[in-house]
Order: C-alpha cells, then sequence, then structure tokens
C-alpha cells in the first residue's frame, strides 16, 4: 500500500513528459525552415522581417544586408569583448590635505667599519693591493720598495687574482698576472705553446663570456697566450710587468681585469675588465673583503661598526629633544651599523604637527672619516633613506648622500599608490602569493619588491653555488661563501649576476605591492659650520662627545640634517578599472541597436530559436532511432503481424494450438468445437505517438 503514492507520481510525471513533448512539436514549426520563416516573420530585429515579404530582387538585397551587418555586430563584439577582458586600468591623481605620519628615517654611514677595528683582519689584503698598485703605476723592477718588506701572503691573491691585459697588440691580446715573476720582455714576446690563459678561451679574439663579462682588450684573450713558456714563481719575489721594447710609456697599453675561475687552478676562468683601474681595485677590494668578512660572527661586525652614541651627536624632533636611544638599530651588509627614527615597531608612529623646517627632524651626526677603510669606502658621507613604518631599509637602491662639512635641507611630498589587485594587475597586499621565500621576514619587516629580488637571487645562490653571499640574509642551515671553504665562489657569483635567465626568474617570479608610499625629496645644501662659528660649535660639540676642552670634531667628519614636510598636501594616485562590465553591456547594445535596430528581446527571441531547433534535432533523433528499431524487428520478421482477430481464433480454436505431449493420431482427432466466429477487433489497434495528427491531443488540462 505504500508504494501506491509513489507509483502515481512515476505515472504522472512520465503522463506530463509525453503530454509536454508532444506539445512541443507542436511549436513554430516541425521542420528547420518552417522554425526559420516563423523567427523572420516575429522577430522585431529589422532585416529578418524583409527577407521573407519583399520580391526576389529585394529579398536577395536585404538577405546580403542582413547577413552584412550581423557580421559587422559580431566583428564589434568581439573587439569590445576582448578589449574588456584586457582588463586595462586608468590612472587618476587626487591632492588631499590631512595631518601625516612622519617618515621613517635612517641613517648610515657610508664606511661600514671602523679601520682601526678591522684593520688587522684586512692587514694583507691592503699590502697585497699596495704592493700590486706599485707595480701597476711603476712597472720598473729598480723601483719597488717592497723587497725590504715581508713576504707577501700570495695564497690570498691567487684565490681571486688582479690581471693585466696587454693591449698592445689588440689581435693578440696577452694577459699577464702582476706577481708572476721571470716574464720575457722585449718585441719578440709570444705566447707559450704549453701553458693556456683560460680554458673557455679561443683563439684570436673569439672568446666571449657570459653577461658582461669577457676577457681581455675587448675581454678577448687567445688561448695558448703566457708570457713565455719558462713563467715561474721564485718564492716570493716578484717581478714588474714586462715593457715592450722600442715603445714608449704612451704606445703602452693596460687594462687591469679581475681573474675568476670555478676553482683555484682551473682552467675555466673568466676576465672581468674594467675601463679604469680604481674601479679594478675597488671590485676586487670588495670581493676579498667579503670573504674574510663573512667569517666574523654578526655580534662582533656590530662591534666593529660606528656606534649610535658615537655618531649621533646632536637630535630634535619639532620642539621635542631627541637622543641615540629613539633610535633603532640594525646591521646593514653594505653600511655597517644603521640608525632608524620613528621605524614604528615598538610603539606608535609620529605624526607631524605641522609643515616646515621647525617641526621636521633635526640632526647632527660624526661619520669619523678620519677612520674609513682606504681601498672599501671611496665616498665620505652619510648614506640616509625615508621610508614607510615597518619597511626595510635598502639603501643601496632607495638611498641618498649627504656630503660631510654641508648642512642639508630635505624638504618632503608624498605620493600615495593605489593600485588594482587580480585580473587588472599582478600585484600583492602582502607577499603571502608571492612563490619566494622572503628573507628579510627576520626582520619583522613587510614585504616589498626589493625584499623579494634580492630573496630570490639569494636562494639561486644557495641552490647553484652552495652558499650565500654575504650582502643578503642567510636562511638556517647556510653559510656565507668564503674563500676557503668555496674557493669558487667569486666565479659563480659573477656569472649569476649577469645570468639574464636567471635575472628574469626573479623578475617574473616578485610582485608589486598594491599599496605603496613614495617620499619625493627636494634637496638643498649650504657650507655647515660657516668660517666665523666653526670654532666655538666644535667646541661645543667635542665638549659633548668626549667631555673634552679639545678640539676632536673638524668640519671633514660633520653633517647637519632638516627632514621636514614641504607641505601638508599629498597626492594620490589611485587605478580604476578602465572597462566595467556596465560599459561592455552597453557598448555590446549600442552596437546591436546601431546596425540591427535590436535589442535584449531580439536576443532573447534568438535564444528561443535555438532552443526550439535543438527540440526539433531531439524529436528527429527519436524518430529516427524508433524507425531504425521497427526496421530491425521487419528484417527478423518479413511476414506481417498477426490481427487481434487472428490472435482470438487461435486461441479459441483447438487446431490450431501446438500440443505439447505430441500430436493424437489422425483417426482419433477431436473434432472443432462448433461456435460463434469471434468479432474483428482491428479498429481498437493503438497506433504509436509518432505517427499521431498534430490535432489529436484532445486530452483537458
Amino acid at each position: 500500500m505504500s508504494f501506491l503514492p509513489l507509483a502515481d507520481s512515476s505515472m504522472n510525471l512520465k503522463k506530463y513528459f509525453i503530454r509536454a513533448l508532444h506539445r512541443l512539436q507542436k511549436g513554430p514549426g516541425y521542420t528547420y525552415k518552417e522554425l526559420l520563416v516563423w523567427y523572420c516573420d516575429n522577430t522585431n530585429t529589422h532585416g529578418p522581417k524583409r527577407i521573407i515579404k519583399e520580391g526576389p530582387k529585394k529579398k536577395l538585397i536585404w538577405f546580403f544586408l542582413t547577413l552584412l551587418f550581423a557580421s559587422l555586430v559580431f566583428w564589434q563584439w568581439g573587439i569590445l569583448i576582448n578589449t574588456y577582458l584586457s582588463y586595462n586600468v586608468t590612472s587618476s591623481l587626487s591632492i588631499g590635505f590631512k595631518t601625516m605620519k612622519f617618515p621613517a628615517v635612517t641613517v648610515c654611514n657610508a664606511n661600514p667599519f671602523k679601520y682601526s677595528e678591522v684593520k688587522h683582519l684586512l692587514k694583507e689584503l691592503d699590502r697585497l693591493i699596495e704592493a700590486a698598485l706599485e707595480r701597476i703605476l711603476q712597472p720598473t723592477s729598480g723601483n719597488s720598495s717592497e723587497n725590504a718588506s715581508p713576504p707577501l701572503d700570495l695564497q690570498l691573491w691567487h684565490q681571486i687574482p688582479l690581471v693585466l691585459i696587454d693591449e698592445h697588440d689588440k689581435d693578440n691580446p696577452i694577459i699577464l698576472d702582476i706577481f708572476e715573476s721571470n716574464q720575457a720582455a722585449g718585441g719578440n714576446q709570444t705566447a707559450g705553446g704549453n701553458q693556456t690563459a683560460a680554458g673557455n678561451q679561443t683563439a684570436e679574439g673569439d672568446r666571449t663570456s657570459e653577461g658582461n663579462q669577457t676577457t681581455a682588450g675587448n675581454q678577448i684573450a687567445a688561448s695558448n697566450q703566457t708570457a713565455a713558456g719558462n713563467q715561474t714563481t721564485v718564492g716570493n719575489q716578484t717581478a714588474s710587468p714586462p715593457a715592450p721594447a722600442n715603445t714608449t710609456s704612451e704606445e703602452k697599453k693596460y687594462k687591469l681585469a679581475v681573474k675568476l675561475c670555478s676553482h683555484q687552478g682551473s682552467n675555466n676562468c673568466t676576465y672581468r675588465n674594467f675601463t679604469s683601474a680604481a674601479q679594478a681595485v675597488t671590485e676586487w677590494y670588495i670581493l676579498q673583503s667579503t670573504s674574510i668578512l663573512s667569517k666574523v660572527p654578526l655580534q662582533e661586525r656590530i662591534r666593529m661598526g660606528y656606534q649610535a652614541e658615537d655618531m649621533i651627536l646632536a637630535c630634535l624632533y619639532g620642539a621635542e629633544p631627541c637622543n641615540y636611544k629613539n633610535f633603532t638599530q640594525i646591521y646593514h651588509p653594505d653600511h655597517g651599523n644603521c640608525y632608524i627614527f620613528n621605524w614604528g615597531m615598538d610603539e606608535e608612529a609620529l605624526n607631524s604637527s605641522n609643515p616646515g623646517a621647525e617641526f621636521g627632524l633635526k640632526l647632527i651626526l660624526d661619520i669619523s672619516q678620519q677612520d674609513y677603510i682606504p681601498y672599501l669606502s671611496s665616498a665620505a658621507g652619510a648614506r640616509l633613506m625615508l621610508h614607510q613604518q615597518k619597511s626595510f631599509p635598502f639603501l643601496k637602491d632607495q638611498g641618498i648622500y649627504a656630503m660631510a662639512g654641508t648642512e642639508t635641507s630635505i624638504g618632503v611630498l608624498v605620493d600615495e599608490l593605489e593600485r588594482m589587485g587580480y585580473p587588472y594587475s599582478d600585484c600583492t597586499m602582502n607577499g603571502s602569493d608571492v612563490p619566494v621565500k622572503n628573507l628579510y621576514s627576520q626582520y619583522n619587516t613587510s614585504y616589498s619588491i626589493q625584499a623579494c629580488l634580492r630573496s630570490c637571487f639569494q636562494n639561486h645562490m644557495i641552490e647553484i653555488c652552495g652558499c650565500g653571499h654575504y650582502m643578503f640574509p642567510l636562511p638556517e642551515g647556510v653559510n656565507y661563501c668564503n674563500n676557503e671553504d668555496n674557493p669558487g665562489w667569486a666565479y659563480c657569483y659573477s656569472s649569476l649576476r649577469s645570468s639574464i635567465r636567471h635575472r628574469q626568474i626573479c623578475i617574473d617570479s616578485c610582485k608589486e605591492t598594491c599599496n605603496d608610499t613614495q617620499y619625493k625629496m627636494t634637496i638643498s645644501m649650504a657650507d655647515w659650520p660657516s668660517e666665523a662659528s666653526e670654532d666655538w660649535i666644535f667646541h661645543i660639540l667635542s665638549y659633548e662627545r668626549d667631555m673634552s676642552t679639545n678640539v676632536t670634531l673638524d668640519r671633514n667628519g660633520i653633517i647637519k640634517l632638516n627632514i621636514y614636510f614641504q607641505e601638508y598636501n599629498y597626492r594620490t594616485i589611485s587605478e580604476s578599472a578602465a572597462t566595467t562590465i556596465v560599459w561592455l553591456l552597453s557598448s555590446l547594445g549600442g552596437q546591436f541597436g546601431f546596425w540591427m535596430g535590436g535589442s535584449v528581446l531580439c536576443l532573447i527571441e534568438f535564444g528561443e530559436i535555438i532552443i526550439d531547433s535543438l527540440w526539433i534535432t531531439v524529436i528527429n533523433m527519436i524518430s529516427w532511432c524508433k524507425g531504425l528499431k521497427q526496421r530491425q524487428v521487419q528484417a527478423r520478421y518479413p511476414d506481417a503481424p498477426p490481427t487481434v482477430s487472428e490472435l482470438v481464433e487461435a486461441h479459441t480454436n483447438l487446431g490450431f494450438q501446438h500440443e505439447d505431449g505430441g500430436a493424437l493420431p489422425r483417426d482419433k482427432a477431436l473434432p472443432p468445437e462448433p461456435g460463434t466466429p469471434p468479432p474483428n477487433y482491428d479498429s481498437l489497434r493503438v497506433q504509436p505517438l509518432d505517427v499521431l495528427s498534430p490535432d489529436s491531443d484532445t486530452e483537458t488540462e
């Protein structure tokens, strides 16, 4: 009893489906032609009506025009949709006025360490470069003053040597080691046949190297070029580079280059040459000092740098005094100890009460220029940068210098950038969707594209070279590169730095931040202190720092800074979508209405015709399947099926039935029973659904 409602529901659903299918068949037409004629006669779109109502000639013209304008509509629609999917943006500039947060100010010394503190670490390195410069500037063995000095540590030199490239013969340049002895001199100097300058060098200037690193002259060298076959090194005695015979000093052309090999003694080398020897010496010294300082613990490096109480002599923010305790110390590999004012890590960021110099930050710094490392820091001054709170300062890229002996005034204007996110741009809100691990997160700073690019480079450095570069943070379990543990690190680092492929990988992986604040600076300088006031100013500052009546400061080590907002007007540069969905719909409708006089209802009519044509296709497929099934049955039983009267007669007439127990003998067969012949029931045959008349649906709802 409980299955009766379910059976009734199934029967009703089946009946409803059959009724709906039958009524759909009685729609606008039973064929595609009838459907198309009905659509052209009833649509609100201009053009199709004229095709079926005009004469033969006009019908052809209107068919062509309708087809042409429909093609134009679809072409314009394609352009509009493609424009929308390109997700272009427009930038708008607005100017506002409000009380703003004072930026974080990072100040560093251009020199990372006090020379008096690191001299014991760089002593041998300084002796090597001094001897090398003496050989370069005085290429005569008689003028050499190093014979009486202690022996040089040539092992340190040969780890990353400097070489001279003799471009006397531009087609056949010669590579000369500065500290190589017994080099042949004279006009008959040729390349020995048994020694090669580098494994990668090819003959007659065919060699080039990766990125901007090449050899000799145009950084080219011949593969078998050496000074002579009898080159040797006698103890620590050195000899000057050869001077070609019959030439004057004006005719000699030498270039200084840094030789980088995959490992010491390897022939797989490359040469980085420079237009000036000063550039080559600085680059060489940085590479060598990086190897030495990378082995020094962080706390020791911080101790060897400039301390806040020695560097920050005076501080004033607005009308409130401040001192070095209001600064946060961080260690920066390029500049040593740096100090950040108003970083916002431990306390709330400070607001600026008013624009103008008297409401900004005033600093007096002592950079102690007399304690600079001579070959590492060729520029003297303070390095400073303005940036957002809780962001890491990348002074090498975005910082500016303040010159010693001057008062530098920096007027600040603020630009706020607001970029649209995906899909309009590939920016990120906090870096969580960037595939590069941010190594600067150990400072608890916010994401920036500079941090991402440097982290990406360091990750590649660790993966390819097996160690990390001293200038970037390290992940856990990795050590900095040095010449002892990683002899070929400089070659690997130089190749990686000049690799366009690795650079592009990092650029593609990193993303800009969606919201950013930029500080535009107007810088002006004046001599400070003046000649009339320098005596009393230096006396006071010396007394306050050293508690001494002697003057311990001079113009070469003092810098005064004034940092302030020029005005409270700030600019907001924001992006907005150039094309929206409203623009797209209005543009699509405008093109459709202009070319064909249509509207949204016309599109609905067109959709209705598509649905009707699909139903006609379905019905034709069903009919074809039924016909196929009937043909298969007819092929199996070629005779016509028996009528109802024949079936009844066969059931009532025992003579027509087959006996399973066997047939009786002819002489014992029973006579047929008399009876009335059955009526003819052919008129009650049920016809199938697909042959019903279109007007046979008389069932009422």
